[in-house]
């Protein structure tokens, strides 16, 4: 589903499901043709109750990096999160969220991904058989990657396993406090008025004004 306001809002709604490449196929063609509009805002909504695997979620921020530099990124969570479907959240430059929905990526081992080192220099003898049952999954590996990028936003060393509620998200900024907005805007707001009212006082025109007066006598 995509909608677009007067506003310049475009909507777009990614389902959060366990097991959706079919779906997922689909709506990334979908999602690249929406920002080739160049929309002002563009709205991802998340709902669902499943997760959205590692790499489509790699995927999917691949795409929205490309988006034009116009274009501002909402992301709204109407279900609760795990996963790549945190990573995908976080990249709004605004974020939305239900106030009782839930933020959780379970702890995996980020030291040890068995990746091959690309600056390497590999001869035959190195090319030895490794049993399958003792290689890295590569979902592991893609997984390791979307906490390395969560960690950019939120502690992965030390939330990683827990479960994390709106008003933790809260804490470390990431979910807009509209009643924090108002009193900042209201303190602040004042004083940079009354600095501009003695700008806008006609004084040194009427100091001009005499001075041609007293010529004219």
């Amino acid at each position: 589903m995509r909608t677009k306001s007067k506003n310049g809002l475009r909507g777009f709604e990614l389902k959060v499901l366990g097991y959706g490449n079919a779906y997922y196929i689909e709506r990334m063609g979908e999602l690249e043709k929406a920002l080739a509009s160049r929309p002002r805002q563009f709205q991802i909504d998340l709902v669902g109750n499943g997760e959205i695997a590692a790499d489509w979620a790699l995927l999917i921020r691949s795409i929205l990096l490309q988006r034009a530099s116009r274009t501002r990124l909402i992301t709204n969570a109407r279900s609760s999160l795990q996963g790549g479907s945190v990573l995908v959240w976080l990249l709004g430059e605004r974020r939305l969220i239900r106030d009782n929905a839930r933020v959780f990526f379970r702890r995996v081992d980020m030291s040890d991904t068995n990746e091959v080192d690309e600056h390497a220099v590999w001869k035959e003898s190195d090319l030895k058989y490794l049993d399958s049952f003792s290689e890295t999954d590569p979902e592991d590996s893609d997984y390791v990657k979307v906490l390395r990028l969560i960690d950019e936003f939120l502690p992965v060393k030390e939330l990683a396993g827990k479960v994390i509620n709106v008003p933790v998200l809260r804490q470390f900024g990431l979910v807009e406090n509209e009643k924090l907005d108002r009193f900042l805007a209201s303190a602040f707001g004042k004083p940079k008025e009354s600095k501009a009212s003695p700008a806008k006082e006609p004084k040194p025109k009427r100091i001009r004004a005499e001075a041609k007066v007293s010529k004219s006598e």
